[in-house]
């Protein structure tokens, strides 16, 4: 796919499509969080107040990391503004979804909102995009890492996904922090600090085990729920020289429920045509998008992205395809000879 286009363009041709009222605040997702909220409170009271036998207390923590990682994705949606539209609100409530995920809401739009969304799967602006293999052997460890078989980098990497956005999320504050006014500074500081001193303050409340089940257990589940959207969202999908959702996203199937109850993060080639819209109307857009350019349109279900992530490796080269430094493999990437179906090497690179 050479001939790309930018989100802008897309979204012009589907929003005459659309009924009136879609771009306007959707207060009623607000009811989703108060749930998971009412769960979380009730889950660490539960595990704080009374003594009981650690495997009582194993379902509350899956529990907790579930409802830590809905409440992440109503976050995500209340920071692009769509539930809500006054700022302080705005960002009220996006620090109390994100709060279990430590996450502040102006690091957040800063990272994500701006230059996530707006350079996505750029190989030098987009802070979410995996490197070329150029950048990644500019580092003796990278390079050595990379000499490992594919099967165990993949099973470190799958691993990984139980820490990964919160070590992402510390990676991007220091990589931000600067960016901001000074002014601004001690706020986003405050944003950052506070949430992680709630945890470690109740560590010293309700002593180191009931603390596993009521906080570190479900935040690894969390981590690993969001991830699992976060690692197909893209890494499959080639770099690109224009922000084209179509190319360089992926949308992923998930049982109805599923998608009820993580407020359709599943539809992200959706969500990167039309951020500023509640993600309630994504199956709308979706059905035009198929219409319209369904050989652009990549969608799998959510199990197959993950089997197809653990089959290729995580380096660019020539930004279509995917390297495996260690024996020269290519794979293709989606729109550039991926199959999902049948991983297979694209070619060597000595061929």
């Amino acid at each position: 796919m050479e001939d790309f286009h930018s989100y802008g363009w897309y979204a012009k041709r589907i929003a005459k499509h659309m009924p009136k009222g879609v771009f306007k605040p959707a207060p009623k997702r607000l009811w989703g969080g108060l749930a998971y909220l009412a769960i979380v409170i009730t889950g660490l009271l539960l595990i704080s107040l009374f003594n009981w036998h650690p495997l009582i207390y194993l379902p509350i923590s899956l529990i907790l990391g579930a409802s830590f990682a809905g409440m992440g994705f109503l976050g995500h949606e209340i920071l692009h503004g769509t539930v809500v539209k006054k700022p302080w609100v705005r960002d009220l409530l996006g620090a109390i979804a994100f709060w279990p995920l430590s996450t502040g809401p102006k690091l957040w739009r800063k990272w994500h909102n701006l230059n996530h969304h707006i350079h996505t799967q750029h190989d030098e602006n987009d802070p979410d995009a995996w490197p070329t293999l150029e950048r990644l052997s500019k580092s003796k460890l990278v390079r050595w890492i990379y000499k490992l078989p594919l099967f165990i980098r993949a099973f470190f990497a799958f691993a990984s996904l139980a820490i990964q956005f919160s070590a992402h999320s510390l990676k991007m504050f220091f990589a931000y922090i600067k960016d901001f006014k000074p002014k601004k500074q001690p706020e986003v500081w405050l944003q950052m600090i506070l949430p992680w001193v709630t945890w470690i303050g109740l560590l010293f409340i309700i002593g180191w085990e009931k603390w596993l089940f009521a906080f570190f257990l479900p935040l690894l589940i969390a981590n690993l729920i969001v991830m699992g959207y976060i690692s197909t969202n893209h890494r499959l999908n080639p770099l690109v020289p224009v922000n084209d959702p179509l190319a360089n996203s992926l949308t992923v199937t998930v049982p109805k429920w599923v998608d009820y109850i993580h407020f359709n993060f599943s539809y992200h080639t959706e969500h990167h045509l039309f951020p500023g819209m509640s993600s309630k109307h994504y199956p709308l857009v979706k059905h035009h998008i198929k219409k319209m350019w369904p050989e652009r349109y990549h969608e799998m279900p959510i199990s197959k992205a993950l089997v197809a992530l653990w089959k290729t490796p995580r380096a660019y080269f020539d930004n279509r395809e995917l390297i495996d430094p260690s024996q020269g493999s290519l794979y293709g990437s989606l729109g550039n000879g991926l199959n999902p179906e049948q991983i297979t090497i694209k070619k060597q690179l000595d061929d």
